[in-house]
């Protein structure tokens, strides 16, 4: 991608300001192009706030939503954490209230909860354990009991529900709505018009969808996946933005999205991460007794996952 001479000079600027300030700056895969250009990191949420506990940096500046500083801030104490837009929200995390779950709990009183780590602080501290995507199946699995409610998603609910069987799943009714709104005949339409490519989608997505796909995968599976798959063709079922990740680490395939666009996640541009840093606003906290709570929830979630590597 040809960037601006307006745009090489805000990368150098904001370059510069990292290595002054001892910051580092973590970049989701939904991000525009021109944001991977500063990044020290590209990837899933849970891989950024895992790498940044890596560093030695004072400042995390995280280039995502609310609930990935905070998943962030949870997992690095000590450190600044720092978003460009504080109203940076996430539509499904949004549509679950503390409240809502501690009425699932009291109606289930035996029941384990499962958090998707698409989900606010206050939320993972009620829970037993978190999950990503990738790790959902095994966390359910995992877990003890035979009831567990499943929260925010109800697609993804559904689709461990379809791997873990032997388990009672609880779903709360909520979902993405970048990509619930995938139906069958928007990808029969892209099928006639890409012809062979394979279908590369997100677990987030309908049931009816990941029964028609090739590969259902996290976000950072998908790079993965379309670097072993042969093919040169692939339909993506995500966010918009993991079209532009895909072209940039797998440059020799061809990728189309059917996808729809995360206005939260678009709000950041390489203009207002540069004034972010240069104001270290907007700072991200959790308060402590709700930071322990969501720690325990993380640490089941390492526990049961291999090697504690996962994706969301």
């Amino acid at each position: 991608m040809i960037f601006t001479a307006e745009q090489q000079k805000i990368f150098e600027e904001i370059k510069r300001l990292k290595k002054a300030k001892n910051a580092v700056i973590l970049v989701h895969n939904y991000q525009k192009p021109e944001i991977y250009e500063v990044a020290d990191f590209i990837g899933d949420s849970l891989k950024l706030c895992m790498e940044a506990k890596n560093t030695k940096a004072d400042i995390i500046v995280f280039c995502g939503v609310n609930f990935m500083a905070e998943s962030a801030y949870i997992l690095n104490p000590g450190k600044k954490v720092i978003i460009p837009f504080y109203d940076a929200g996430c539509a499904m995390a949004d549509m679950l209230k503390p409240e809502d779950l501690i009425a699932l709990k009291k109606k289930h009183p035996k029941a384990k909860v499962v958090t998707y780590i698409n989900s606010s602080a206050e939320i993972k501290a009620l829970s037993d354990a978190v999950c990503t995507s990738s790790s959902a199946v095994d966390i359910v699995r995992g877990l003890d009991g035979n009831e567990i409610i499943f929260v925010p998603d109800k697609n993804l609910a559904k689709y461990v529900e379809k791997q873990v069987p032997e388990k009672k799943i609880i779903a709360f009714d909520g979902y993405c709505p970048i990509h619930d709104f995938l139906t069958k005949e928007l990808l029969y339409e892209a099928k006639k018009e890409y012809g062979n490519a394979k279908i590369i989608a997100h677990p987030e997505s309908r049931n009816e969808i990941l029964e028609s796909a090739d590969h259902v995968a996290s976000t950072s599976e998908m790079i993965n996946c379309a670097k072993k798959d042969p093919a040169k063709d692939f339909i993506v079922l995500t966010e918009c933005g993991m079209v532009e990740r895909l072209k940039k680490e797998v440059p020799d395939k061809n990728f189309h999205g059917v996808c729809n666009f995360c206005f939260d996640m678009k709000k950041n541009t390489i203009e207002s991460v540069l004034k972010c840093l240069k104001e270290e606003k907007f700072v991200i906290t959790v308060p402590k007794d709700v930071t322990e709570k969501a720690l325990k929830a993380f640490d089941k979630m390492f526990e049961l996952t291999k090697n504690g590597q996962t994706n969301d």
